[in-house]
């Protein structure tokens, strides 16, 4: 799984926002709000991250256990294939 190139990820005071750039600004309209833990998620799907690397990844950055740590990846890539932003 990888993000779409014309979406970013940006620092806004205490929060992480991602928005679209180039021909994407017609298509999409709006601006993704992300935690620390998601914005994490989204720079890993940036590199082509899969779910298993998600995981593996989510396990060693922060004290969550194996079944959340799933949970809560598959709950993410449901809202980012929503929000279609992945390619």
């Amino acid at each position: 799984m990888k993000i779409k190139d014309n979406f970013i990820l940006r620092k806004v005071a205490d929060s992480y926002v991602v928005v679209p750039v180039g021909k994407q600004t017609l298509d999409f309209n709006g601006i993704i709000n992300l935690n620390e833990t998601g914005a994490f998620l989204f720079r890993l799907l940036q590199n082509g991250a899969d779910r298993d690397v998600l995981v593996e990844k989510l396990l060693e950055e922060y004290e969550v256990d194996r079944p959340r740590a799933q949970a809560d990846i598959d709950k993410f890539l449901e809202r980012v294939k929503e929000a279609d932003v992945l390619e």
